[in-house]
């Protein structure tokens, strides 16, 4: 089987992406029956009582990441996700009672993604362990829309070790830095001319031991006789974009290094794959160069290190604060 007929590029684990069922998790926990929550709550988040009861819609959450009680990577964004849209009239109210609080000082930003979605990030990486406090302070707090919150939220994680890794797609190379030194070197292939990679920095979302990779679900191709079909499982991926790209071993590239062939997703040798499996972390950096395609979205996963800092604050209501 040739490469890019069996690479399993740019893969999408059905159902699995958008609702964060990987080990990290990353879901709001709401503080009463009834509200919107996401399929796995983590244990250790915690909410505040709710207000009295009211004939008003409420304004609920489907999703805070990461997940309360967490360890993350250095470009690890708060993410919320508000289960309707958000009017922009709303939306620097709604900031300002999203209230941060760190054990050293940071200087970051919220940033709107759409009407749904709110990401704060610091202006660089976060300092390697820090401990942030998220105190989502919403009842009573209105989204324009006639809808108000009914709960308080409250996550709180720490900033693990910085672990940042460079992939070269021309000189095939993966290269995994632990503050600041390299830690291993890896020969890696990614991305056919036809099927490039993402060039850009992504944070990790989550890490599957197997994951099942088809070319039907990525919009590639539902023909089983087309030579770019896909359909298999493959093991050690470290997940990097919604849109399904993966750092993983494939079987029709298990000696990476000397061709791009994949339909997207960088390919890294067996023993490179599951060391990378197990080293990485939600919300490590991975930053792609060389590549044709272009950065991926901000909000294609967790990419907000995509966006320059001016753009960055060009997406949010209240401007750059220090916590």
């Amino acid at each position: 089987m040739g490469r890019r007929k069996r690479s399993a590029g740019i893969a999408l684990l059905a159902g699995a992406v958008l609702a964060s069922t990987g080990v990290f998790g990353g879901n709001a926990v709401a503080a009463t029956p009834g509200a919107k929550a996401a399929t796995k709550a983590p244990a250790k988040a915690s909410a505040r009582p709710a207000a009295a009861s009211s004939s008003r819609a409420a304004m609920l959450l489907d999703s805070i990441t990461p997940s309360s009680g967490s360890t993350v990577g250095v470009a690890m964004p708060v993410s919320v996700v508000f289960s309707d849209p958000v009017a922009p009239s709303a939306r620097a109210n709604i900031e300002r009672h999203l209230k941060l609080t760190t054990s050293v000082p940071v200087t970051g930003a919220w940033h709107w993604f759409g009407d749904r979605r709110v990401d704060f990030r610091p202006k660089h990486y976060w300092p390697s362990g820090t401990k942030v406090t998220l105190n989502a302070n919403l009842t009573g707090v209105g989204d324009g829309y006639g809808r108000y919150g009914t709960h308080g939220y409250t996550h709180t994680f720490t900033i693990g070790a910085d672990v940042e890794s460079t992939i070269s797609v021309p000189g095939h190379t993966m290269k995994v830095y632990r503050d600041g030194k390299v830690v291993r070197t890896m020969p890696i292939d990614a991305g056919s001319p036809q099927f490039p990679s993402w060039d850009g920095t992504m944070a990790v979302i989550d890490k599957q031991a197997k994951v099942r990779m088809t070319s039907c679900s990525v919009g590639i191709t539902c023909d089983p006789h087309n030579p770019n079909y896909y359909d298999i499982t493959l093991p050690w991926d470290v997940h990097l974009t919604f849109s399904g790209t993966y750092v993983h071993y494939s079987t029709a590239d298990p000696h990476p290094g000397h061709a791009n062939g994949s339909h997207g997703c960088v390919h890294l040798s067996w023993n490179d794959s599951e060391w990378f499996y197990n080293y990485s972390k939600q919300g490590d950096p991975v930053t792609i160069t060389g590549s044709p395609r272009g950065k991926a979205a901000g909000d294609n996963g967790y990419a907000d290190y995509d966006l320059s800092w001016s753009q960055w604050l060009a997406g949010s209501a209240t401007g750059a604060i220090t916590v």
